[in-house]
């Protein structure tokens, strides 16, 4: 399998080159030259795979499709080690639980920092250390979090031989419990960078500094955000065993709704469905900040600056650029790189914006590609979060919220629904204490974690500051 670059830079590369670089040398991001298909006897095959052997080896089944740099014993070892009940909670890994009518929750929160982001960066670490190991070399990791992203990442390569973690976060925009957990650490390879700005100039500078090819190669910088491949790879995974718990036959369809900001969750279920998963819809659930919801409703992708970009009570999709968006514009444009970097090297640098709405293939969002969008807002929250707490006996986070509102106006009979958990409700108190008049359960190992202190640099939004820490910090 080799890997492309949506904006037609020439060269194919393999998986393990993909893995440690991040973004392509010319700005795009990274997707397989095709996407393998599977079929009834395949998904019978993974159905049989998960209920009798569970859920790493069902990863090692669809992985292996992508990974072909890697020996197979080595990749199954690495999924093994990484899935597991110790790490997860259950030996199910991501359980799905019935909340009504039709719709279930899968959860995928149960990881060592309690939000989804856990799935995939538990297994980037693994990945991360063993092709070090096997090249010698050392990596230096920048990442922009607007809440999970960073204090998943920075507990899957806490202690990890060879990598340095510098994660840039929204000065103030997080909840008091996503920065504690993230500020806390003490260990001597993670450095926290809060940004005086928003999520949006976190990613900027990520972007900017993997731009600079010179300074990237010097100081080997590599990224975990879900602009990394390997990180939609691993999601793609949970897809698939949400629907396998979900139905009994090969050729039940069942839909998903996603919290999304960044597109990156809801960009595995894309993959996932054109590899052939019978998934009917993919439903993208925005808060007040709702630039995919605009644009899946009248093909214009507006993003704001940071003034217009609103601080909500979902603070983890706080965000007004979707970068892992590029990938499925370039499937929807039939794969074609150049109008790809148009849009988004050229349309989006000078005007912010740029219109699919008269363009021949905006209809296939929905019709080819199976998306659907909705909005929520804090109102919502509160009265989702009451509504499954009183009915249900349920707590659910505030991301969570979000989507079961605009799930619930996509239900379609004889369909399963299934929203994808976001994060445990205890890393959103303050939201669930206005919902419910309560706080949610706290985990033991988490007790008094916002009294620990704290290692954290607090910086302005400029690229060439965040440069002068990477290098500070290399030379220690």
């Amino acid at each position: 399998m080799r890997y492309l670059s949506t904006r037609g830079e020439p060269a194919r590369r393999r998986f393990s080159d993909i893995l440690l670089e991040g973004l392509a040398p010319d700005g795009g991001l990274y997707l397989p030259e095709h996407y393998p298909q599977v079929d009834a006897a395949t998904l019978a095959r993974w159905r049989r795979i998960y209920h009798e052997h569970g859920y790493a080896e069902l990863a090692f089944e669809i992985l292996s499709l992508y990974i072909d740099d890697i020996p197979a014993d080595d990749l199954r070892a690495l999924l093994r080690r990484t899935y597991t009940a110790e790490v997860f909670g259950t030996g199910e890994i991501v359980p799905l639980r019935h909340l009504e009518n039709g719709l279930w929750l899968e959860a995928l929160s149960n990881g060592p920092t309690l939000a989804f982001k856990d799935m995939a960066m538990q297994l980037l670490g693994q990945l991360f250390e063993y092709e070090l190991a096997r090249r010698g070399e050392t990596l230096n990791i920048l990442g922009a979090t607007s809440g999970d992203t960073g204090s998943a990442a920075e507990y899957a390569m806490r202690g990890k031989r060879g990598i340095r973690v510098f994660m840039l976060s929204p000065h103030g925009r997080m909840s008091p419990f996503q920065q504690a957990q993230m500020y806390s650490l003490q260990d001597p390879n993670i450095h926290n960078l809060a940004i005086e700005g928003v999520f949006d100039d976190c990613q900027d500078i990520v972007k900017a500094v993997s731009a600079d090819l010179e300074f990237k190669r010097r100081h080997r910088i590599g990224t975990v955000n879900s602009i990394n491949w390997a990180r939609l790879l691993a999601q793609v995974v949970y897809y698939v065993a949400g629907w396998i718990q979900a139905t009994e036959r090969d050729d039940e369809r069942v839909s998903f709704t996603v919290p999304s900001g960044n597109f990156g969750n809801v960009c595995a279920g894309h993959i996932a469905r054109m590899m052939g998963l019978p998934i009917e819809h993919l439903v993208v659930a925005t808060n007040e900040n709702d630039v995919l919801d605009e644009f899946f409703r009248t093909g214009v992708y507006r993003v704001r600056g940071s003034a217009d970009t609103y601080e909500t009570s979902s603070p983890s999709m706080d965000i007004s650029k979707a970068s892992n968006f590029e990938r499925f514009v370039f499937d929807l444009l039939g794969r074609d790189a150049e109008a790809t970097r148009r849009l988004f090297a050229e349309e989006l640098a000078r005007h912010g914006r740029f219109d699919l709405s008269a363009h021949p293939a905006f209809p296939r969002a929905r019709e080819a590609f199976g998306f659907a969008s909705g909005r929520s807002t804090h109102a919502h929250r509160l009265a989702t979060i009451r509504d499954v707490w009183q009915r249900h006996a349920m707590l659910i986070d505030p991301h969570t919220a979000d989507g079961v509102k605009v799930a619930r106006e996509h239900l379609q009979p004889g369909v399963p629904m299934i929203v994808l958990e976001t994060a445990l409700p205890i890393k959103f108190a303050a939201t669930i204490v206005e919902a419910i008049g309560r706080e949610p359960e706290r985990p033991a190992r988490f007790a008094g974690i916002e009294a620990l202190p704290k290692r954290v640099q607090v910086l302005p939004a400029d690229v060439e500051r965040v440069k002068a820490c990477i290098v500070a910090a290399c030379r220690d």
